[in-house]
């Protein structure tokens, strides 16, 4: 609901001096100053309206508040919406401008059980409104006090994420858990992929996830803000920061199972650990995609895919290059940024390390073990306080994010199945089957990580591990 602003009360003398100037007896308490004005300055005949003092808005006296209105249901409301339907829309044009600055919770009928709550308005240029609605020529028209209208976001309850609905050429319409024919592509496409190309489908799916690209006017409507940068940030961005933390998770565990689920020798293992290495790289430096980034280097970080040590000592051995890159840039460089020690340049960055600040809006949601560095008794603060402060710039930069990561994307042309292999919903068939994609989150993934414990000691018992 729209409310005005509490303005200091007129003295009696002066609210009856006012009363006998406009004509308004105390005693009429059944029309309202708007149903007079309208029934004095309205033609029925169509002539043209003059606007006068009486239809003026009255101003906020109070600096904390703009403009606002309180409107209760009244006789006068009917008088009003009886005598806007009887006009010519054609010949009023001015009218119309003038009932769109008292809001849609003016025009909207009574009985409507809908309710407007002040704390989830957010401004609009009237300007824009006006412009659609009634053409360029009457925006000019516009004084400057009546440029704001507001609407109510839209508070998202339903996830973006479709498993059971999804159809993918690499799967049959319902599948198992970690079907091996599945897997079996999967794995042939990332030994086959350039750690470049994966790089882009990723930051592309990400990004469009994330809603920094392909927003349309609709979706910031019902955002309430131009990027998802910001929707992160805000009450109502809960859905966004859970389907971004079922992403992460995601992909971290289908390319965790990739290098578990591998029933070839050592050396094939650290070829495919090697590859995710490159993507890794590829994802920080060439695409700035920090959360594409984080989601791969948790897959080589996973204690399961850590304590394998013939496959670790393996990639030394024979991708020397690709271990040194591994311990001593993508590991510390990762840190670092949990840490807030790190912060990427803005002119290369096409997704901001935004995971420390969903994981501490969403903690009561996390997945995973283990504890982030603010859980700990010596930087505990001071990396939260950085991580919030980082939150204010993200919600700031979002155009300047699209911007950087349409120009990384541009003239990219996607293939067909390695996009698939990295949409969310062709990784959750895969891992939870058609039927358990969509249970319960916690327990999908708690139940999983029993199953990639599993699969580490098939590869290496851990009576073999020093």
């Amino acid at each position: 609901m729209v409310m005005w602003c509490r303005c200091p009360p007129f003295r009696s003398g002066n609210c009856s001096t006012r009363r006998r100037r406009d004509g308004v007896s105390a005693g009429n308490s059944g029309n309202s100053l708007l149903s007079v004005a309208l029934r004095e300055k309205v033609n029925p005949t169509g002539e043209q309206w003059k606007r006068s003092d009486h239809w003026k808005a009255p101003r906020s006296r109070s600096p904390c508040c703009s403009q606002a209105a309180s409107v209760t249901s009244s006789p006068s409301l009917s008088n009003l919406l009886d005598t806007t339907r009887s006009l010519p829309s054609s010949r009023s044009p001015l009218l119309r401008q003038q009932l769109n600055l008292l809001g849609p919770p003016l025009l909207q009928d009574p009985a409507s059980p809908k309710k407007y709550d002040y704390t989830e308005l957010y401004p609009q240029s009237y300007a824009e409104r006006l412009q659609a609605q009634e053409g360029t020529s009457a925006v000019n028209s516009l004084s400057l006090e009546d440029r704001n209208v507001y609407f109510s976001p839209v508070v998202e309850m339903v996830s973006c994420f479709k498993p059971s609905r999804y159809n993918s050429p690499l799967m049959p319409q319902e599948n198992k858990p970690l079907e091996v024919g599945i897997l079996r592509r999967v794995k042939e496409l990332l030994a086959e992929v350039d750690p470049r190309m994966a790089a882009k489908h990723i930051t592309k799916t990400d990004c469009m996830v994330a809603r920094i690209l392909e927003v349309t006017p609709e979706m910031k409507r019902k955002m309430g803000v131009s990027s998802g940068m910001e929707l992160l940030t805000l009450p109502h961005g809960q859905q966004l920061r859970m389907d971004l933390l079922e992403r992460f998770q995601t992909m971290a565990t289908m390319l965790a199972v990739n290098v578990l689920g591998c029933t070839g020798t050592t050396e094939e293992r650290a070829a495919l650990l090697h590859k995710i290495i490159q993507i890794a790289a590829e994802l920080k430096t060439t695409m700035g995609n920090m959360f594409g980034f984080a989601a791969v280097m948790r897959a080589l970080e996973l204690p399961q895919v850590s304590c394998l040590e013939q496959t670790w000592t393996a990639l030394r051995q024979r991708h020397t290059e690709g271990a040194i890159l591994y311990e001593k840039t993508l590991r510390p460089f990762l840190k670092s940024l949990n840490d807030g020690r790190e912060s990427c340049p803005l002119s290369s960055t096409t997704f901001p390390h935004a995971l420390p600040l969903i994981t501490l809006l969403e903690k009561s949601s996390t997945v995973g073990e283990g504890s982030e560095p603010w859980e700990t008794a010596e930087a505990g603060v001071e990396v939260v306080m950085f991580h919030l402060a980082a939150a204010r710039t993200i919600a700031q930069l979002g155009g300047i994010y699209h911007s950087n990561a349409e120009g990384r994307l541009q003239g990219f042309q996607e293939q067909a199945e390695v996009k698939e292999m990295f949409l969310t919903d062709f990784q959750m068939r895969l891992l939870w089957g058609s039927r358990g994609a969509e249970e319960n989150q916690v327990l999908r993934y708690s139940k999983f990580d029993q199953v990639l414990t599993a699969l580490s000691n098939r590869l290496e018992p851990p009576i073999t591990r020093r």
